[in-house]
């Protein structure tokens, strides 16, 4: 599956800015402010550097993003990626550093899923969307 037209100008246009023009992402709608990183990952089959806009949310040092797709039955490739291989790389802006992936569970889960369904809502449908088939993780991007 080629990852859709949108998502690939929003990275280009967030590397070529430093993120002045894509950090904060106005949402499919228009609609609201929402703080997007660029998460990178290693494809798990072709070893090819695979980047990917996501809404994030902050827990003390740590980011926080949310592996919804939309609420389809099945993970997004960048969470299949960072499970095979948790060293990312990480842009928040105009900064870029080596990051550690850990998917949340158990009472931490749980709180950083709400906080980040505060932050953007839908995630909430999402999650009832997916719930059949998967349990949409809650992933931790930790500092190397």
């Amino acid at each position: 599956m080629a990852k859709s037209d949108w998502a690939m100008d929003h990275v280009r246009r967030y590397r070529e800015t430093g993120g002045a023009d894509g950090h904060i992402w106005r949402g499919h709608d228009g609609n609201g402010n929402f703080p997007c990183l660029l998460l990178t990952t290693t494809g798990r089959n072709s070893g090819e550097a695979r980047t990917t806009p996501l809404i994030y949310g902050r827990d003390g040092e740590d980011y926080v993003v949310i592996g919804s797709q939309g609420g389809r039955p099945v993970h997004p490739f960048w969470y299949l990626n960072l499970t095979q291989d948790p060293a990312v790389e990480v842009q928040v802006e105009a900064e870029t550093f080596a990051a550690t992936a850990r998917t949340a569970d158990g009472e931490d889960r749980e709180r950083l899923w709400n906080m980040m369904a505060r932050l953007y809502p839908p995630y909430d449908d999402y999650r009832a969307k997916a719930a059949a088939t998967r349990e949409v993780p809650v992933v931790v991007l930790s500092r190397a």
